[in-house]
């Protein structure tokens, strides 16, 4: 467990940790234009080969791919702190995010082979206390890292952590049997990969293309014909990517769109939060970090107490109820916060919010794990893991897009009313707002905190859709799963 909780660390740092570094990576290797790719080469490359790093996983065993996995994340981690120019440190971050998939579903696989069904929610829900701690201190250690040391240091950071992992996990980890018997589904996978690229490349490039720009529209087009094509192939693969008798159980379907739908709101509150904190409260990225206590240790009370409640079965199913339930609870919260909401207030907003986002990402996973054969837990998870990543890319994209397009509303109408602010200002580079007359500098921070309350508003709207969701999956008889 401790080998494959570091893994998990590192891999979750990983989606996070350039996001405060990325300034210094264009001012450093002279790439402004395409910094973006830095960040979306590794998400694109995680999501799309985590179905085939799932199903891999079933068939040839998964301590082998997990080593090799391991070790190529190492490795492109060592390129990414060497390269030279920013084509070598997309490269490097593209073949980074393959290694970081796999460590990542291999890892939940990995706890359904080595622990009994009564017991996975209990050490799943470790993993989800790491991944959201992951979320949260991974800008603040790029932020230091980038300031103190250099930007290569977040990457290079993972090499002696990531050794240690490796060294135990080739030790301690068993050597599960595997079920090579038909040929790799190739065209399943192609599939399943083409089809995440497109949509993560929507989410991530939807606001700087042009929602309704044609490559864009030719994107969402392609997920969906690809989409379409894939039931035919995967219904005549000898060993499918994506099992049809799966796909056909109730609760994988319904988990992967809770999943979804969890993340969407999840990574909406990890990522904006701290820029809200920086920009209208004035804190730095450490000291947004310490604000944020609350949410992570609300996060990781609920994620152990609900993880050592699947225990019970029959629970599963209120669980999850209650978790996507307080999720709205604590995006309504969010939604009314302003420029002079206390710190106090924030608190309890930020504990409510983070005892919701705790109870449903592993109980879901435990739920559909113990939903299907033994056979089948590494696509399952995979599964599982595929519709949570496109939903984290989903979520910080759409909020990004309310947040701008809110903030331009907001300051348009400071103008309507006489308030002069400079056309194009970026409320993230504080040095510029600070330098604005009070006036001016007061219109600034009330627009970016309201756009930034009714951006969680908009969010609500997925966790809505998950908790109902949760109750058609309590709804249906534990035997027909």
């Amino acid at each position: 467990m401790s080998a494959l909780v570091l893994a998990v660390l590192l891999a979750a740092l990983d989606q996070t940790i350039v996001s405060t570094a990325l300034p210094r990576i264009a001012s450093d290797l002279n790439g402004f234009a395409n910094i973006a790719w830095v960040s979306a080469a590794y998400l694109l490359a995680s999501t799309a080969v985590t179905p085939l790093w799932g199903k891999l996983g079933d068939m040839v065993g998964r301590k082998r791919l997990y080593l090799s996995a391991t070790a190529l994340f190492l490795v492109a981690s060592a390129a990414c702190g060497l390269a030279q120019n920013l084509p070598q440190l997309i490269a490097a971050r593209a073949v980074q995010g393959v290694g970081g998939g796999g460590m990542i579903v291999l890892t939940f696989a990995l706890v359904g082979d080595i622990v009994a069904p009564a017991e996975r929610g209990r050490y799943q829900g470790m993993f989800g206390s790491v991944y959201g701690v992951a979320s949260i201190i991974g800008p603040l250690l790029g932020g230091v890292f980038t300031d103190d040391l250099s930007w290569r240091w977040a990457f290079l950071i993972n090499l002696p952590v990531g050794a240690v992992a490796l060294l135990l996990a080739a030790r301690v980890l068993p050597n599960a049997a595997c079920a090579a018997t038909a040929r790799i589904d190739y065209a399943g996978a192609t599939l399943l990969a083409s089809i995440a690229t497109a949509l993560v490349m929507v989410t991530s490039f939807g606001e700087r293309w042009g929602w309704g720009s044609p490559r864009i529209a030719g994107l969402i087009f392609a997920a969906v014909a690809l989409s379409a094509l894939l039931v035919p192939v995967e219904r005549h693969a000898s060993a499918p990517i994506l099992p049809p008798a799966m796909l056909r159980s109730r609760t994988v379907v319904l988990g992967s769109l809770i999943g979804f739908a969890a993340n969407v709101a999840m990574f909406s509150v990890l990522i904006y939060l701290p820029t809200y904190l920086q920009v209208v409260h004035g804190v730095s990225a450490t000291l947004s970090g310490v604000h944020l206590l609350p949410l992570v240790g609300g996060l990781v009370v609920t994620q152990t107490l609900a993880g050592r409640q699947t225990a019970r079965p029959d629970r599963v199913g209120v669980i999850l109820i209650a978790g996507m339930a307080l999720n709205v609870v604590g995006l309504l919260l969010l939604a009314t916060i302003g420029a002079g909401t206390s710190t106090l207030v924030l608190s309890a907003y930020f504990l409510v919010t983070g005892a919701g986002i705790g109870m449903v990402p592993m109980v879901v996973l435990t739920a559909v794990q113990n939903a299907v054969p033994a056979a089948d837990i590494g696509a399952a998870s995979a599964a599982v893991t595929f519709a949570r990543s496109t939903g984290a890319a989903f979520g910080v994209a759409i909020f990004g897009t309310l947040l701008n397009v809110g903030l331009a509303d907001r300051l348009h109408d400071a103008a309507h009313r006489g308030i002069h602010v400079p056309s194009g200002i970026d409320p993230t580079q504080t040095g510029t707002v600070d330098s604005l007359p009070p006036i001016a500098r007061q219109a600034v921070l009330d627009a970016f905190a309201h756009a930034t309350a009714t951006g969680f508003l908009w969010i609500t709207a997925f966790a809505i859709v998950g908790t109902l969701l949760a109750v058609f999956l309590t709804a249906r008889p534990r035997q027909s799963n």
